[in-house]
């Protein structure tokens, strides 16, 4: 005897597979989110296209790999720093990227090296792979063009700073840059994995902007260091190896005089000392010493004092 089930009961069971039946070949879809960072950050004009940051096509897979509108990168600081290879991005990264080199990675180069990085070389971009390139794992952030893998930074005079060279074994001031570029990317990126943070990251730092989590906390790894002071500046001032601070203050004099206040003091100043208030015959060049016809030098009250000319006074 056969039983037939009650109409009540297939009906469920034929939308279940209905909805199967559906869902067989669907492509799966990136997170909503990703799509809505990439759009806003092009409605608010983070990135401005240029000859440097060019935006491309679509990619789109395999599976949910890809991006909406993703940058072809060359050059960011409106081409100061270059890529030693051209990288995919995301337009949030890309604005990040530039806002780390101006607020972070160039002033601590000027700091330790009294120069600027003009090169970023990146060991990776977009790449549809499973974390730290492990078969099987959960996708990575380079999936969606939303990571970068830095190796290293080109100086302007060519020097070369290497993650897996000056990490632990460069000198002190080259350490401190890259310890202070770590920090400062902590507040950039909401994870960044240096070397020390796992066996992977040995010879990069890698940053991206993942949302981890509704409570989008951070992962910043190896706990930001403290670290030396930069090199202080004046030796080198002095010897004319570098310029002085911006704020410094210049003489931009055209007269070739100098001004009354730079003499001011006891006795000179506004009034040297002799009169009314000196003139700019007080700052007259010496006159050559007299000397008498068997070359005795003879005195003369009129003679220049250590600061110019002395005014007469009748």
């Amino acid at each position: 005897m056969v039983r037939r089930a009650h109409p009540s009961l297939l009906v469920p069971a034929l939308v279940a597979a209905t909805l199967s039946a559906c869902s067989i070949g669907q492509k799966p879809q990136r997170p909503a989110w990703r799509t809505q960072a990439e759009n806003a950050c092009l409605a608010e004009r983070r990135v401005n296209p240029s000859e440097f940051i060019a935006l491309a096509p679509e990619v789109d897979g395999p599976g949910i790999c890809g991006l909406t509108k993703p940058f072809k990168v060359t050059a960011l600081q409106g081409g100061a720093v270059s890529f030693n290879a051209t990288a995919t991005l995301d337009c949030s990264m890309v604005a990040e990227l530039d806002a780390w080199l101006a607020d972070t990675v160039q002033p601590a180069a000027q700091a330790r090296f009294r120069q600027q990085v003009v090169q970023i070389n990146s060991m990776g971009s977009y790449a549809c792979r499973g974390m730290n390139n492990q078969r099987g794992a959960q996708l990575s952030e380079h999936s969606f063009g939303n990571a970068l893998d830095i190796g290293g930074f080109v100086l302007a005079d060519g020097r070369e700073v290497t993650l897996v060279r000056d990490w632990r074994h460069g000198d002190e001031q080259t350490r401190a840059f890259l310890m202070d570029v770590h920090r400062g990317a902590c507040g950039h990126f909401s994870t960044v994995l240096s070397p020390g943070s796992n066996a992977f990251h040995y010879n990069h730092i890698h940053v991206d902007l993942a949302m981890h989590g509704r409570s989008g906390r951070s992962i910043c790894k190896p706990e930001p260091q403290e670290t030396l002071p930069p090199p202080d500046p004046s030796p080198l001032i002095a010897q004319g190896r570098a310029p002085p601070a911006p704020d410094d203050e210049t003489d931009n004099d055209t007269t070739g005089k100098p001004p009354l206040a730079a003499f001011e003091g006891p006795g000179v100043g506004a009034r040297d000392g002799f009169g009314p208030v000196a003139g700019p015959e007080a700052y007259a060049p010496p006159l050559p010493p007299r000397r008498d016809g068997i070359g005795q030098l003879i005195e003369d009250p009129d003679q220049t004092s250590s600061i110019g000319r002395r005014r007469r006074t009748f």
